[in-house]
This record gives structure tokens, C-alpha cells and sequence, in this order.
């Protein structure tokens, strides 16, 4: 048998994201507020406490902003107990200061997750969800709604998404 025919299937935003796990118009007045009302929406999806969940993202923050540039923030990290890749997506109401790589306003948000000894999943899942928010007509589109479902339909969209 071929390469192609046993690879295993790529990873999807749809296989991170649940339709509970999209917020739109989140109120935060700066990344510490945003990454703890994140933390409390996430933590009872993910079957966790919302303290642990806050402390794991705000210690990969300390390492470094997870700002990744033009608006896109991916605070990210290992969550023990966790049995697969997850995330949760929110666009805030009013851009905040997230100490981005280019020092520009944070205002859409997607949470990853992963399993502590997740080494691949956890690059591929970073670098999915970083390659569809690096695409600026996706980030349009989510700019341009203010309803959580049709911020799902369009994450999970496979045309916008590309394969990790």
C-alpha cells in the first residue's frame, strides 16, 4: 500500500472546536482579564478547574506573549487529564493589549489545549489553528460577525481550514 493511502487522517479545527466552544463579543479589559474569562467559559467543557486551566496559560504567557501578530492571539499549553486536543475560540468586543509580536491589539482569541504527553498533536494543532488565523480573509469574516455560530461555521469551514 502506498504512503498517502495509510497516512492517518489530518487534523481539523472541527476536531478542536465544539459549537459550546465559540464566543462571540467577550468583554476583556486586558490579556490577564481575557485569558481568565476564557479560563472560566473553557474549564467546564474541557472537564477541568478553572484555576489549574488559568494557571497553565498564564505560565506559557510568562515565557512569552502566545500574540502571534495582525490581531491573533493562541494562549496555549498542556493540561493534565486532558485525552485529546481542544480549543475554544472567542472575538473579543473591543481589541486589548496582549503584548503582541508586533505590538498590535489583540481581538480574536482561540484557546489550544493538549494533553501533557502530547508532543506531535500539540505542534499540529498549533500549527493548524496558527495557519488559519494567519489567513486574513478568514480573520475578516470572523471580524464581521458577532454570533457565536456563525464564528463555528466559519472556523470549521474546510475550505478555509488547511490540513496540519
Amino acid at each position: 500500500m502506498s504512503a498517502a493511502k495509510l497516512r492517518i487522517r489530518a487534523m481539523e479545527i472541527s476536531d478542536l472546536l465544539t459549537p459550546k466552544s465559540v464566543a462571540a463579543n467577550l468583554k476583556a479589559a486586558n490579556k490577564k482579564q481575557a485569558i481568565q474569562d476564557l479560563a472560566k467559559r473553557a474549564a467546564p467543557l474541557f472537564g477541568c478547574e478553572e484555576r489549574v486551566l488559568f494557571e497553565v496559560l498564564m505560565e506559557r504567557e510568562r515565557l512569552g506573549s502566545t500574540g502571534i501578530g495582525s490581531g491573533v492571539a493562541v494562549p496555549h499549553g498542556r493540561l493534565p487529564g486532558l485525552d485529546a486536543p481542544r480549543g475554544f475560540f472567542a472575538r473579543l468586543e473591543k481589541p486589548i493589549d496582549f503584548e503582541a509580536v508586533d505590538n498590535k491589539p489583540v481581538d480574536l482569541i482561540f484557546l489550544l489545549l493538549t494533553p501533557e504527553g502530547a508532543g506531535g498533536d500539540h505542534l499540529k494543532a498549533l500549527a493548524l489553528v496558527s495557519r488559519l488565523l494567519r489567513d486574513r480573509t478568514v480573520c475578516e469574516k470572523l471580524r464581521g460577525t458577532d454570533r457565536a455560530d456563525a464564528l463555528y461555521a466559519l472556523l470549521t469551514d474546510r475550505s478555509a481550514s488547511h490540513a496540519a
